[in-house]
């Protein structure tokens, strides 16, 4: 368990880290935001803890509470982005461009971090250009997180999981003071948060050198962002929270 506001909002970005990009089309139901980000939360308070689609599914189905069907409609929303995301083309290929431009400034041929920042790199990218083509989006994300109950996220989370735990409300609260998505918006607040993950994972820091590989991956995401957007929000992707459960 991280002790630290800044061990935590960096451990938030080892898993999925789009949380603007999964939840930014839900503003105005801010419990199904919450459980967009879910998954990610959960990969921070213990890794053991999982919400999987076989056990959230059921629950949203049964329950009564329009609450708990919106958190757990938000879950599975996560899961269906990710699943067409991350398999789709464009961000394969930009994945893959990231991190060549990342082995020029770290040429060991074994070093690890390439490919690993190059998927990272892309994901966080992906919310620095949604933010950059709409800068209320944030702010409105925030506020609706602002809405949340974390306590009753937790309860919802413990009635679904694998496990149970009593961190997430905790982390929730964490997670919305600390505010570490406006750090995307500069090159050197993504050096600064991207270190924290190596850091998490037990990898050598980059170097300062490496910051123009994220200047590199800003305009990308600027030119091509639209086109991982696309992917999502097809009608075979996510987009409609109704369409879920």
């Amino acid at each position: 368990m991280q002790t630290g506001i800044e061990n935590a909002a960096g451990a938030a970005e080892t898993g999925t880290m789009n949380y603007l990009a999964h939840g930014y089309r839900f503003l105005d139901q801010p419990l199904y935001v919450a459980g967009t980000a879910v998954p990610d939360w959960l990969s921070v308070v213990n890794r053991k803890v999982r919400a999987r689609v076989r056990l959230v599914t059921p629950v949203v189905q049964a329950t009564e509470s329009a609450d708990v069907r919106q958190i757990g409609q938000g879950i599975l929303q996560h899961h269906k982005d990710d699943d067409v995301f991350h398999r789709c083309e464009p961000f394969m290929e930009m994945e893959g461009l990231v991190a060549a431009e990342f082995r020029r400034h770290m040429p060991d041929q074994f070093d690890h971090r390439p490919g690993f920042l190059g998927h990272i790199v892309v994901e966080l990218m992906l919310d620095a250009s949604i933010d950059a083509a709409n800068p209320l989006l944030l702010d409105g994300f925030y506020e609706a997180m602002g809405k949340v109950d974390s306590r009753l996220v937790e309860a919802t989370v413990n009635q679904m999981a694998t496990q149970t735990t009593d961190r997430l409300a905790w982390f929730i609260d964490r997670f919305r003071e600390e505010r570490f998505l406006y750090d995307y918006r500069q090159d050197d607040g993504m050096f600064f948060r991207l270190n924290q993950v190596l850091t998490r994972v037990n990898l050598p820091l980059m170097d300062a050198a490496c910051i123009v590989v994220l200047g590199y991956a800003r305009q990308l995401l600027k030119e091509r962002g639209h086109e991982l957007l696309r992917c999502v929000e097809s009608p075979n992707g996510g987009g409609d929270p109704d369409s879920v459960g």
